[in-house]
């Protein structure tokens, strides 16, 4: 390969990421937004809310399918021409004259980004979760009226609950 040839390929790569990288920035961004909004919609416990968003749930997921088609297109197109092709931190250091500051700067904010959104991500779930435990919990308290099950011994305990048999 010629400088000249190493250059102008050099400058497709960039060219590449950077599309990538931008279109990844975006989506990231509208994703930490939503799951913002998601959360507060969660504690206020808004049905209708959930529901209203869960469009845009669907566009911002072809997005990144759309981030992660191309970037699996990059690395098989790094891994046919002998460049690293294990993530692209890793191949823009393999870039001849290595990829730009602000490419670089780019990968790791967005991987940054990444942690947050799997926090945010994280926090959603918990939130989540503790609800269906609370909802359980008065389900059996419903159910049970009350009365705890014997966890070990041959106690008589009532099986009819208060709300549900009419017998108890």
């Amino acid at each position: 390969m010629t400088p000249l040839t190493e250059e102008i390929s050099s400058l497709d790569w960039e060219q590449e990421l950077s599309e990538l990288l931008a279109l990844l920035s975006g989506t990231q961004g509208a994703l930490l937004a939503l799951l913002s909004e998601k959360r507060d919609l969660l504690v206020r416990g808004d049905l209708p809310g959930l529901a209203a968003i869960q469009s845009r749930e669907e566009a911002i997921v072809a997005q990144l399918q759309i981030c992660q088609l191309r970037r699996e297109e990059l690395l098989g197109r790094a891994a046919e021409e002998g460049l690293p092709n294990d993530s692209l931190h890793s191949l823009t250091q393999a870039l001849p004259n290595q990829a730009s500051p602000q490419i670089r700067a780019s990968i790791n904010e967005a991987e940054l980004r990444t942690r947050l959104l799997r926090h945010h991500s994280l926090t959603n779930w918990v939130l989540v979760q503790r609800t269906l435990l609370h909802l359980s919990q008065m389900l059996e308290i419903i159910a049970t009226g009350g009365q705890s099950q014997p966890t070990y011994g041959k106690g008589a305990v009532s099986r009819g609950g208060g709300l549900v048999d009419q017998a108890a």
